[in-house]
């Protein structure tokens, strides 16, 4: 661990300015960072070429905040890959210094180090989440693949916070047949909402 907080080092896949597409802060400017690296394997994951950390360039702090505050950015999301496999006190506190909202997206497999001012997790199958990031979620967003991971997501239910907003977001290729069957779930089961991946519609990153 580097001790100067700006310069410590993250491996990047990608980084970009857009349109927040998915759970609560749809249609938010939002910058993204995805960081490399994943032991999750989701098969279904469509950025797989983030999962070998070492195929991505080191990037510090400073330059990261850097690229953040040259755009009109409020909000800047963290994202994978597994971003809590990394410690993001360094990157995070930087940020919110410059009044950055952090947002992060998790699976909940790891403890997340650091005081986002958001949280997203979204359980996966693959590694489960731990309960030390799900009582910390702001947002569950649980991508249905097959009828059965609505019934699975449910199992989580119970460790997370009573103001967590919950999702349930049809996988991209699946969603001709799960999304009447999620339809019907939140008809049945109001306290719960539907996430869609708006970007994709608008042919955005």
């Amino acid at each position: 661990m580097i001790s100067d907080n700006n310069s410590f080092t993250y491996p990047v896949m990608e980084h970009f300015y857009t349109i927040q597409g998915e759970g609560a802060y749809t249609g938010c400017a939002a910058y993204f960072i995805r960081l490399g690296g994943c032991d999750v394997g989701c098969v279904w994951c469509d950025v797989k070429e983030s999962w070998d950390a070492a195929a991505h360039p080191q990037m510090s702090v400073s330059d990261l905040v850097s690229l953040v505050t040259s755009t009109p950015a409020k909000i800047c999301v963290i994202t994978g890959g597994e971003p809590a496999m990394y410690d993001l006190n360094p990157l995070i506190s930087q940020l919110q210094s410059v009044s950055v909202r952090v947002h992060i997206e998790t699976s909940g497999a790891y403890e997340i180090q650091g005081k986002p001012d958001w949280i997203c997790l979204s359980p996966k199958k693959f590694k489960f989440p731990i309960k030390e990031a799900l009582v910390r979620a702001n947002e569950y967003k649980a991508v249905v693949f097959h009828k059965s991971d609505i019934e699975w997501a449910l199992s989580y239910v119970s460790d997370l916070p009573s103001s967590c907003i919950k999702y349930l977001q049809p996988e991209w290729s699946k969603s001709e047949l799960v999304t009447p069957l999620i339809i019907d779930f939140v008809k049945s089961n109001p306290d719960w909402r539907i996430s869609l991946q708006t970007h994709k519609f608008l042919n955005i990153p």
